[in-house]
């Protein structure tokens, strides 16, 4: 199939697509409220203790034994390879994070057990948790902020307003997400998040730029015909970065562990409703803001008349 050629009516489907999303959304923001964020030991605080051993370890045996230990909540990952493992301990009270690492290698290297040796152990408070939180969230507001005024400048504030909704939608969607299924949210995810922001909204503007030379190229034809023509024309090239990114993505998520598994995951949910929000979303709602051919049609200067007589 040629994707340079096709003619699909994008925006004649911006009723259902808008709807769907609207959905996600509801759906989004009701899990956010009702669960929350199942926040990792970045935004809380608490323990974190590498260590390593000389033949490669099961997690699960790992598991096993600290929730003997009664740490049944803590959180076991392997570091860079299968002989290093990466706990998490959210915080306990009335126990220094010395003692816990202590408690943690003797539970470990009980009689029976493969040995291990503590690497380091690394301290979050609860203040340098909660700062965290609070500068990530300033960061995708600031970024969004920066976004509008950047579309605004290069194009016209109804695009502006148009990218910022699809960001907005990216990153509730992304974010409800991990709500919904309880996944860990730690500053990789964030990471993530942000990526996902940059990604959709270069895919945005590339979608943008098209239209804004069609509406200087093509002076027959309605709003909607000439932006369904540049999105049908954009698409090969969206559709190709998608599926390359997605299948990186894909295998850094299989086969690239717990440490980098959730980053992975948000980045593939982000990029997937990105690719979307890009087409179904940014410019149904410029569209819908009343577009017109003269908001982007370079006005003729006084002395072009004149230089054009013979």
């Amino acid at each position: 199939m040629n994707l340079n050629n096709l003619n699909i009516d994008f925006l004649g489907q911006r009723g259902i697509t808008l709807a769907a999303s609207f959905i996600f959304i509801a759906v989004s923001i009701g899990s956010l409220v009702i669960n929350g964020l199942r926040f990792g030991i970045d935004f809380t605080g608490g323990t974190l203790i590498e260590v390593g051993y000389q033949q490669p370890v099961e997690l699960s045996n790992i598991r096993d034994i600290l929730r003997q230990a009664n740490y049944g909540d803590a959180v076991v990952q392997h570091f860079g390879t299968s002989r290093d493992v990466l706990i998490r301990i959210p915080l306990k009270a009335g126990i220094t994070s010395s003692g816990l690492s202590n408690q943690i290698m003797e539970s470990l290297n009980a009689p029976g057990n493969i040995q291990g040796e503590k690497l380091r152990v690394e301290f979050v408070g609860p203040q340098v948790g909660d700062e965290l939180a609070e500068d990530g969230g300033l960061a995708m507001l600031y970024a969004m902020f920066g976004i509008l005024i950047y579309v605004a400048w290069r194009f016209e504030y109804k695009f502006a307003l148009g990218s910022v909704a699809a960001l907005i939608h990216d990153v509730l969607i992304t974010i409800g997400y991990f709500s919904l299924f309880g996944l860990e949210f730690d500053l990789t995810v964030l990471a993530a998040i942000l990526a996902v922001i940059g990604y959709s909204l270069n895919d945005t503007i590339v979608v943008y730029d098209r239209i804004r030379e069609n509406f200087r190229r093509m002076r027959k034809g309605t709003v909607s015909e000439i932006m369904n023509t540049s999105l049908n024309q954009t698409l090969s090239r969206t559709m190709m970065t998608g599926v390359s990114t997605l299948m990186v993505l894909v295998a850094l998520a299989v086969l690239g562990g717990e440490t980098i598994h959730n980053f992975s995951l948000a980045l593939i949910v982000g990029i997937i409703v990105g690719t979307y929000s890009s087409i179904y979303i940014a410019s149904p709602i410029v569209l819908g803001l009343g577009l017109t051919q003269a908001d982007l049609i370079a006005p003729e200067k006084e002395g072009d008349k004149i230089d054009q007589r013979p």
